[in-house]
């Protein structure tokens, strides 16, 4: 089935040096006679700023939920304001769950790598919806704050047949995921599980592991070894910075934001305020980020055809400020001198593209996005009779010693009950503990249940209200949250403490 001939897509300009380079961008793709109309919407600090809590108006979340492809240019979060990433915001919002930096060797853009001859290839797909990035902070006591830290089942396999497809799509051999495993197994190791679960349909490709840190050194030593690595989010927001200081820095490093319904493309550097306005920001991640953009949406001749020109301005020494070294002398062009130095070195048949050319439905997409009734709910198969709950972890604002804590509520524990250890900061401190492990005024105490049989749902409650009843009476301690203990078949759902 051919679909219409041209497509309509949103474009954010963005802030401080965003509308020059999306310019330069669109200008760039009008050259080349990418069949695409531009549907210009509001988004930003100054969109923020005049009362939208979620940085875009309602017109512009319709025209993107409409469409189903973003284009943005760099957003600005205002300092001071409690106001929650816009660029965060909108891949949750729409669930653009994929990540994906491409990070090459570019001819001219001198690196390290670049003079010693080592050529850089790889791609790192980061989750984008889950970790900490829920921000879901609280202040436990005043001197402990607490964010946290959701991994899932279905994110994880989402991002991950992503990557695996992707890998097979680029034809690399090898695909790693990152972890921190040794230290976050239930979360991590969750992240780390899904993912081999998941290389076994993809036996053709050479899956394996590494630890974030292990990564980071071997990224700065052999970077070439690698071929598609995917991430938590967290530890892909670092790592990918840190693989585009191997190419050139965050203004030569592209991304895309990939949904099922819903993906967003745009540069990951800062806007820039400094330069604003003054004609000389680099477009090149924008415009990397909009060649990965028409690849997706199989308009594979323009991209190709853009990412050539861009390559041979490049090795003809074509630099916009921020790309050349003090000891270097070449001129430095102008964001506009920029673009029309690339749009000059366009093959020639790329100006005899016909836009009467239906395109194809892309592989991965449905364009317009088709809006659900409601909510979208992953799950993973589950047998809720293997589940069950055998306690409790109460966490307590409180500076008592431990074994002052502990005396104070024993005996508000239910009898079917029984307190196994307190901890602090995650070691434990009671019953046994080292009198060198410092502490914070915020306690775990981890109640067990003695007999599952007899225990009841109502033993944890009235616990529960026993000791905060106890903490109000004496105003020694306080109840800053409850977490219940989850065991599914005979296998643990939560961590033990350090040195339980």
């Amino acid at each position: 089935m051919s679909w219409k001939k041209v497509l309509d897509i949103a474009v954010a300009p963005g802030d401080g040096i965003g509308p020059e380079i999306m310019n330069a961008c669109i200008k760039i793709f009008n050259a080349t006679k990418v069949p695409m109309n531009y549907n210009f919407v509001e988004m930003g600090k100054s969109i923020y700023l005049s009362g939208y809590g979620n940085g875009m108006t309602p017109k512009a979340q319709n025209t993107v939920e409409e469409l189903g492809i973003l284009y943005k240019g760099p957003m600005e979060t205002p300092k001071g304001t409690g106001m929650k990433s816009i660029n965060v915001t909108a891949r949750k919002v729409w669930n653009a769950y994929a990540n994906k930096r491409v990070f090459r060797t570019f001819p001219g853009i001198d690196t390290v790598f670049s003079r010693a001859g080592i050529p850089i290839d790889l791609t790192l797909i980061r989750e984008n919806t889950e970790d900490t990035y829920g921000a879901i902070e609280h202040m436990q006591s005043h001197d402990v704050a607490q964010c946290r830290r959701l991994i899932t089942r279905p994110g994880s396999f989402q991002v991950h047949k992503y990557a695996f497809e992707y890998a097979k799509t680029i034809k690399t051999k090898r695909i790693t995921c990152c972890h921190k495993a040794n230290i976050m197994k239930l979360t991590d190791g969750l992240f780390l599980e899904t993912f081999y679960q998941t290389a076994k349909n993809n036996p053709d490709l050479k899956a394996d592991d590494i630890i974030v840190d292990d990564l980071a050194m071997k990224l700065v030593a052999i970077p070439d070894t690698f071929g598609v690595i995917v991430l938590p989010n967290l530890q892909g927001d670092i790592i990918s910075d840190l693989a585009a200081g191997l190419v050139g820095g965050l203004g030569m490093a592209p991304s895309a934001n990939i949904g099922d319904q819903i993906s967003i493309f745009e540069a990951v550097h800062g806007t820039a305020p400094d330069i604003a306005g003054k004609g000389i920001a680099n477009p090149t991640a924008l415009l990397l980020s909009g060649i990965m953009m028409l690849r997706h949406l199989n308009f594979n001749e323009h991209a190709n055809y853009i990412e050539k020109a861009l390559f041979k301005s490049l090795s003809e020494g074509a630099r916009t400020r921020d790309l050349i070294r003090r000891d270097e002398h070449i001129l430095a062009l102008t964001t506009d001198q920029y673009a029309d130095v690339i749009i000059s070195n366009l093959p020639a048949e790329a100006k005899e593209v016909s836009t009467n050319i239906p395109w194809e439905k892309p592989a991965r997409i449905t364009l317009p996005p088709q809006k659900p009734s409601e909510h979208v709910m992953h799950q993973s198969p589950r047998n809720k009779a293997e589940e069950s709950v055998v306690g409790m972890d109460i966490f307590l604002d409180s500076d008592l010693q431990p074994k002052e804590l502990v005396e104070l509520i024993q005996s508000r524990v239910d009898p079917n009950l029984t307190i196994i250890m307190l901890s602090n900061r995650g070691t434990q401190v009671w019953p046994s503990a080292s009198l060198f492990t410092e502490c914070v005024n915020h306690y775990r105490c981890r109640v067990e249940s003695k007999d599952l049989a007899a225990q009841k749902p109502s033993d944890l409650i009235s616990t529960l209200k026993n000791i905060s009843n106890l903490g109000e009476d004496n105003g020694k301690f306080r109840i800053a949250s409850v977490e219940m203990l989850l065991k599914i078949g005979e296998k643990r759902a939560y961590s033990l403490a350090q040195g339980q």
